[in-house]
């Protein structure tokens, strides 16, 4: 495997040097086919070993370079197999190639930086079979918005007096419980038939 990719990288770099010695020439249009092919037959008849330069790789290569890669309106995938229940999605996409005349370019300003959360956190029991004024202010906040996916970071922002590793244990336990549900890795939502939290004034956890 090793020679393999030693090969491989020494017919990379020896068709960028060919491409690189005629300025204006995409390395894109180098055949690696070509290349390969070259090699192994410089091999078989022990010729150019001791040849300076760019050499019988290079020069071929550039004797036949492949036209220009045409610019790309989806993105590159695996074709999936054919399937009897596959249909057509609409996501505006055209069904055949098309010639692309222009590409527009937005540059999207960056996102605002996130608050700074707690560094610590100060638990305080309240007691076994009680709810905290921390989870029923988490039960508030998902049930006024059932159908929105939170992430545990925004509800730690929404809190404002305990760190992110806590919200996420917070989280993980209420989703045990079945206070809350848990859509995906790091994304909750309120459960379908929450509980009703037992608020106790005065007393955070």
């Amino acid at each position: 495997m090793w020679a393999l990719l030693v090969l491989y990288r020494l017919l990379r770099r020896a068709m960028v040097e060919a491409a690189e010695s005629r300025p204006g020439t995409d390395p894109d249009r180098c055949g690696f086919t070509i290349a390969y092919q070259t090699a192994r037959d410089l091999l078989i008849r022990a010729e150019g070993v001791l040849e300076q330069g760019m050499g019988a790789i290079g020069r071929r290569v550039l004797s036949a370079l492949l036209p220009a890669r045409r610019p790309r309106v989806s993105t590159r995938k695996v074709k999936s197999p054919i399937s009897r229940y596959a249909e057509r999605k609409l996501d505006g996409r055209p069904d055949t190639s098309q010639t692309v005349a222009s590409v527009t370019i937005t540059l999207l300003p960056p996102p605002p930086p996130h608050p700074e959360l707690p560094t610590t956190t100060v638990p305080r029991y309240v007691g076994p079979g009680k709810t905290s004024n921390r989870m029923a202010r988490v039960l508030t906040m998902l049930q006024q918005e059932p159908e929105r996916h939170w992430q545990a970071r925004e509800i730690a922002e929404l809190l404002g007096d305990v760190t992110l590793v806590t919200t996420y244990r917070q989280l993980t336990r209420w989703a045990e419980k079945g206070l809350i549900k848990k859509v995906r890795r790091g994304r909750y939502t309120a459960a379908a038939t929450p509980a009703a939290p037992t608020s106790h004034p005065g007393r955070n956890p």
